[in-house]
């Protein structure tokens, strides 16, 4: 056997995170995690990394028992690790935070060329000399998944790998995976996407409130049975009913910027419009433009002409962040923490950073009592397992944090929410929650645009469709005219020129 856990207890202030939790991984086999935000998976998978210490229990790794004191012990047996929220340093390039890991072996040119090699090999697109900080959320888990890669790991940890790949990574990433399985590769697999374990694992634990609460083969499960065993029930029915478009809210004409940097993508002759009352969802492979495209949308990038963004007929391209907010428009970055959030700051301050000056402030004093409850509203209304108002943003579950920050912009009563990758690592319980209240806010005569690389996501909440490629946007489709064939072909920079002329196929990539 080549990792055993016996009777792992692990508490935190308020929470038993893991409660007498077992489990075994053999050689060569992929063995599924599955639990709702919250359910001590990322706290079991910390232990087993060397992150975090137990309050009880034994490891055991190829049959002796070891205290699995750092990473760095746990890398040196043979276990590699891709966090769901990065360990990336955002000032180094893809290769030196790569090289990190491998320590002084080789050279770090070597390693350029040998993240070029894995990249091709697998799908895996990657840029070795580009700064982290430049990268969306879908590219550093690239960087992650190579990093581990090229380090030829006996055991493989992976914490929703596939949450920000298109449907084609991920189907190259099930063949890496499948192959190094095939060489003896164990792999411990944390994903909330039920059709992903049924088709990749042979074995399942299922975690419920810090205990197992069942082990199974998904193969011979239903995705119905397993959300059973992980939230207790079936996940909420979605209704999606048609959309009643109203005025439009959102206009993007003729958007163009030029690259900002070596590594940022050009936005070329791009438009685009939503209206109230209408999902407009956006698909694409990472680092297509949907970072400047929303960088310009919500006022970060000012370099637009005022008339190519309008919100209801005003122009507001030269505008900042927080003029637009005052106009209306809510943003909701895919970074949780640092960006959506501040991690050591509580729900209650964190509240501070889109709240309305003149509701929790008077006369230069913040109402802090005010801040404390709102916090308490989103957490109540949403399902937010958080310790109170006063809990720090990073002492949430991904997923927790998530319902925190789309439950905070949607309280705040936005006329137009752009909102890019909503559900990223989120149970379904808290999926299904979460798109189901964006639809609420569509129906509520709200203007939203979703950027998503969960085609799943799009073609359950969004009205029309339009894909990102190389900077530029292509024709808008309704929900019903999309398939994931159409979708994926567009992803390759391949669609119709014009709504007039459905027959003629363009390649903008070129």
């Amino acid at each position: 056997m080549r990792l055993s856990l016996e009777h792992i207890s692990k508490s935190y202030p308020g929470v038993k995170a893991n409660d007498d939790i077992s489990l075994t991984v053999a050689a060569g086999e992929i063995h599924a995690v599955l639990g709702e935000n919250g359910a001590g998976k990322s706290t079991l998978m910390k232990i087993i990394y060397g992150a975090v210490q137990p309050d009880a229990g034994q490891i055991l790794w190829e049959g002796r028992p070891v205290r699995m004191k750092n990473p760095g012990m746990a890398r040196d047996l043979g276990i590699a690790m891709v966090y769901q929220h990065f360990s990336l340093f955002d000032t180094l390039t893809a290769a030196e935070n790569i090289w990190l890991g491998l320590g002084r072996r080789i050279s770090l040119s070597e390693v350029e060329t040998r993240i070029t090699d894995i990249s091709a090999r697998y799908g895996l697109d990657c840029a070795p000399r580009r700064p982290v900080h430049t990268l969306s959320v879908g590219e550093r888990q690239r960087v992650e998944i190579i990093r581990c890669l090229l380090a030829c790991p006996r055991l493989l940890i992976l914490d929703e790998p596939t949450s920000v790949l298109t449907p084609q990574a991920v189907e190259k990433l099930f063949v890496v995976l499948r192959q190094l399985a095939a060489d003896g590769c164990s792999i411990l697999y944390i994903s909330h996407k039920l059709d992903e374990i049924r088709s990749l694992c042979h074995h399942c634990t299922v975690l419920r409130g810090g205990r197992v609460s069942g082990r199974v083969d998904p193969a011979r499960e239903t995705e119905a049975s397993l959300s059973r065993l992980m939230i207790g029930a079936d996940p909420p029915a979605l209704q999606h009913r048609p959309s009643q478009p109203g005025a439009v809210l959102l206009q993007v004409d003729d958007l163009q910027l030029p690259g900002d940097g070596d590594f940022s993508v050009a936005i070329e002759h791009l438009s685009l419009q939503v209206r109230a009352g209408e999902i407009l969802g956006i698909a694409g492979v990472s680092g297509n433009g949907q970072q400047e495209l929303l960088a310009a949308l919500s006022g970060e990038d000012r370099r637009a002409r005022p008339a190519a963004v309008r919100l209801a007929g005003e122009p507001v391209g030269a505008l900042g962040p927080g003029a637009r907010r005052q106009r209306g428009l809510h943003f909701i970055p895919e970074e949780r923490l640092g960006r959506a959030t501040v991690p050591v700051m509580s729900l209650e301050q964190n509240m501070l950073l889109t709240a309305r000056p003149d509701e929790v402030a008077s006369r230069g004093l913040i109402r802090c009592q005010t801040l404390r409850e709102q916090a308490q509203a989103v957490i109540a209304r949403f399902g937010v397992k958080a310790g109170g108002p006063q809990a720090a943003a990073r002492s949430l579950s991904g997923g927790n944090l998530q319902k925190f920050i789309v439950g905070r912009e949607i309280l705040g009563r936005p006329r137009v929410l752009i909102v890019a990758q909503p559900t990223w690592g989120v149970d379904v319980g808290a999926a299904a929650q979460i798109r189901a209240e964006l639809l609420a806010l569509r129906d509520a005569g709200c203007a939203v645009l979703v950027v998503s690389e969960e085609l799943d996501e799009l073609f359950e909440i969004a009205d029309r469709l339009q894909v990102m490629a190389r900077g530029k946007l292509s024709p808008s489709i309704t929900r019903a005219e999309a398939t994931v064939e159409r979708i994926g072909l567009w992803m390759s920079g391949l669609w119709p020129q014009g709504a007039n002329q459905p027959g003629e196929v363009a390649d903008v990539a070129a």
